[in-house]
């Protein structure tokens, strides 16, 4: 079976054996229903506090405090419609640059007579100071700014942007699903600085799919978005996927013991790759977006002129490399990236993005070979284009 070269770890990484070890007994012998009052029912409802604690420890969390999702999508639209269910029509404010599960559910509260600001970022893709102060004066009651960006893994200064919201009398929201066992992610530190909740997920740190979760601080009031059972303390009902949050739990667990040494191997990596994109392909104009600031160690978003992103996602695929144009959740999508749009980049441009995101299975002669190839194809297309010029 013909494998590519898997470097696109930010749309979804492989399942860990470990994890996926831990969850087979769920999916065979111990299939009881949580809420059942029997052997099989307690022997779930047992798995599912464990995975509860160890998800808690690995954001610095209360265990009361984790609600499980079925995704980060899931976990985001909980909190934005959830909060604003319990809240008059206000102000909301969310960043120019976030994920379409957390701008479209703002938006849709805008049919409910709430005034929504996107927040604007510079050319970097870090919030503007100067537009978060205008988005503070509206008075707005919530706010939602990620915490590392899925396409070009800029990193915001969270503890900050949450202490003027707080100070603002604001509700703050962070998604770090991208940023959750790549950097350090402590939820009772953020509190402490005014982060009300923050949403992780499963699949972004070698757990299963269909598993999230939003950590919510339980001075925070929310309408449940799914009604029923009153699982996860009322406020998401419904019969838990026990095996799924068992491998989110050992996957939590194993993110937390290999963070420091991850991030220091991802890091090398992208410098290779960095150092070898503008070495090599700095004749025909490369360039890295958010290159000059603070990012994640596995990600490398960059552009080269008048060569289109998705063609180069095809004809990487079928030489053996797994790449991304931009997110996974907006792949079917022909509009260039919206990311790249608010960072002041043109549309043409835009349209070119390619993302790496680099994993734990990566080597630096993967790299190597990626730059090789990529070079290779890039003078191809120059070449072709020039031809029928």
């Amino acid at each position: 079976m013909f494998a590519p070269t898997y470097l696109d770890h930010n749309a979804t990484t492989p399942l860990d054996a470990r994890v996926l070890e831990a969850m087979l007994p769920y999916l065979r012998e111990r299939y009881g229903n949580a809420s059942s009052r029997h052997e099989y029912g307690r022997a779930a409802r047992l798995a599912i506090d464990t995975a509860r604690q160890q998800v808690a420890a690995a954001v610095g969390a209360h265990p009361t405090e984790i609600i499980f999702t079925s995704g980060g999508s899931e976990a985001n639209n909980l909190f934005i419609k959830g909060a604003a269910g319990c809240l008059k029509p206000a102000t909301i404010a969310v960043s120019a640059i976030e994920h379409p599960c957390v701008r479209e559910p703002a938006q849709s509260l805008v049919r409910l007579g709430w005034q929504l600001h996107e927040i604007a970022v510079d050319a970097e893709g870090t919030v503007s100071a100067s537009n978060y102060v205008i988005a503070l004066m509206k008075s707005p009651k919530l706010v939602s700014i990620m915490l590392a960006n899925n396409e070009t893994g800029v990193l915001q200064n969270i503890p900050a942007l949450a202490e003027q919201a707080r100070v603002a009398k604001a509700w703050f929201h962070t998604d770090a699903v991208q940023a959750f066992g790549k950097v350090p992610v402590n939820f009772r530190a953020l509190n402490a600085s005014g982060v009300n909740a923050l949403t992780i997920s499963s699949h972004k740190i070698y757990g299963p799919q269909g598993v999230a979760a939003l950590v919510l601080d339980k001075r925070i009031e929310l309408k449940p978005q799914i009604s029923g059972g009153g699982q996860e303390r009322n406020l998401r009902s419904g019969t838990e996927n026990v095996a799924a949050i068992v491998g989110f739990g050992v996957a939590c667990e194993i993110a937390v013991q290999r963070l420091e040494a991850d991030s220091a191997r991802l890091s090398s990596l992208r410098v290779l790759l960095e150092q070898g994109l503008l070495k090599h392909l700095k004749q025909f104009g490369v360039a890295l977006f958010g290159h000059g600031v603070a990012r994640l160690p596995n990600t490398v978003f960059f552009t080269v002129p008048n060569i289109d992103g998705e063609t180069l996602v095809a004809q990487l695929d079928r030489v053996g490399f797994a790449v991304a144009s931009g997110s996974a959740c907006s792949s079917a999508s022909p509009e260039p990236s919206h990311t790249l749009l608010a960072m002041g980049v043109d549309e043409r441009t835009a349209r070119g993005a390619l993302r790496v995101s680099l994993g734990r299975d990566n080597t630096a002669e993967e790299v190597e070979r990626f730059i090789q190839v990529l070079v290779e194809l890039i003078t191809t297309l120059k070449n072709t284009a020039a031809m029928a010029a």
